[in-house]
């Protein structure tokens, strides 16, 4: 007879959901590490918000009819009926934050978050339904050099991470939001007497969000949309001037960009500044951050006018992007030395002498062999952990008040007894610690 754990079906992560294994995490750990110590240079304070958001908070700040509110986010109803949606981007939940607990009172602002978002797609490498985001939002400073502090800032984390040479800046401006309404009347009548010759998606969106069509990926609409009318044309005056100054600022600083015409974002609260810093080196998903100025997102969400502008990265895409240019690995995070314990009066002396040995040099990482196991077992596990030194207590070592302690990883090494008290200087010696 087959036990009842053979008939179960067996449980796996939802797809587009995975798991980050203990071999991954030390590469975001020293990234989300990288990230966090700049953006504390740079006087941003963290944020940290909830995971699950009313629906609404969505469907009124990214737009009911953009791709995110209408096929991709996870929604439900919960036990009272009310709109729920697993947060598919930060910026709208960061808005909602400063409003419910009036940090609006006090300006400028700038904050930052990490954590994960939520989006159905179909997944693909550097895109999943479950990702990793790092934001970055600053409220109340409506100048051109707020934006450029957020693209010198983004420029000095690439030269940190080392991909500095395969990431580039590519800038627009869409305007305010009457100019965008002007340049939207031209686009949907040239497009509309067109309307033949564009893809399924875009004729779908001339009726709703037409400005989405200049970044479509279609060769033939993108053929079509060579001759249509340019936003840069439609802009006003006070954009113009916001986007020379900043223009300006950026070439001031060295800081080379690519003004792209068709660069739109697929959020509706954008306007005047968008960017995104693109790469070739990640294949279709070339986008590895993105952001630009929104001054009405407060305002629409119920709060005082005011002015906006932030930015998100993908985590995922940045280590594919690391790993795929050979950057500089995380710092080894494996144990400095693994104790190889003879007996239960072996373990009652390693155990205080490991705490007093971490209460002296806090950089140290010591592993202590748990649930006995021959010393040759033991070996052979110290060796697996990545250890550098197996540091070796036996009845011998235990009369004479000594460690045996044994190179792991230098070929011919040996094995030296190290007094108890002389340990701490060995190993603050051996680990520069």
């Amino acid at each position: 007879m087959s036990s009842s754990h053979d008939t179960r079906r067996e449980l796996r992560a939802i797809r587009g959901m995975p798991d980050i294994l203990p071999a991954q995490t030390p590469a975001w750990q020293h990234l989300e590490r990288c990230i966090s110590e700049l953006l504390g240079s740079y006087a941003y304070q963290e944020i940290r918000l909830p995971i699950l958001e009313p629906t609404e908070l969505f469907a009124r700040s990214i737009g009911e009819v953009t791709d995110i509110v209408e096929k991709e986010m996870y929604s439900f109803a919960d036990r009272n009926g009310e709109g729920m949606t697993m947060r598919p981007e930060g910026t709208a939940s960061c808005v909602r934050a400063v409003l419910q607990h009036g940090l609006l009172q006090q300006v400028p602002q700038r904050l930052w978050y990490l954590g994960p978002m939520f989006r159905y797609e179909r997944p693909q490498m550097g895109r999943q339904r479950q990702f990793h985001q790092v934001g970055v939002e600053t409220f109340g400073l409506e100048g051109p050099d707020i934006e450029a502090e957020h693209l010198l800032m983004t420029a000095r984390l690439w030269r940190r991470l080392g991909v500095a040479d395969r990431v580039r800046l590519e800038i627009n401006s869409l305007g305010s939001s009457e100019s965008r309404a002007a340049y939207r009347s031209a686009l949907v009548a040239y497009l509309s007497a067109r309307e033949t010759e564009l893809d399924e998606d875009s004729r779908r969106r001339l009726g709703s969000n037409p400005l989405r069509i200049l970044d479509s990926k279609n060769p033939d609409t993108q053929a079509l949309l060579r001759d249509a009318p340019r936003l840069v044309d439609h802009l006003d005056a006070e954009s113009q001037a916001h986007f020379a100054e900043l223009r300006a600022i950026l070439d001031a600083a060295g800081l080379s960009y690519t003004i792209n015409s068709s660069l739109v974002r697929g959020l509706d609260y954008y306007g005047r500044t968008v960017y995104e810093w693109v790469t070739e080196s990640l294949g279709a998903q070339g986008t590895v951050c993105a952001g630009g100025r929104y001054d009405g997102l407060v305002s629409e969400l119920g709060g005082p006018a005011t002015p906006g502008v932030g930015f998100a990265m993908g985590l995922e895409r940045l280590l594919l992007l690391m790993q795929a240019v050979g950057a500089p690995a995380a710092p080894d995070n494996r144990p400095h030395a693994y104790w190889v314990v003879a007996d239960a009066a072996a373990s009652r002396l390693v155990l205080p002498l490991g705490e007093r040995l971490r209460d002296a040099l806090p950089g140290l990482r010591l592993q202590l062999n748990c649930g006995a196991g021959s010393m040759k077992s033991q070996m052979k596990r110290a060796d697996r952990s990545g250890a550098a030194l197996a540091l070796i207590v036996g009845s011998d070592e235990m009369a004479a008040g000594e460690v045996s302690v044994r190179e792991l990883r230098i070929e011919g090494a040996g094995q030296q007894r190290v007094g108890i008290n002389a340990l701490q200087a060995m190993l603050a010696e051996r680990f520069a610690l």
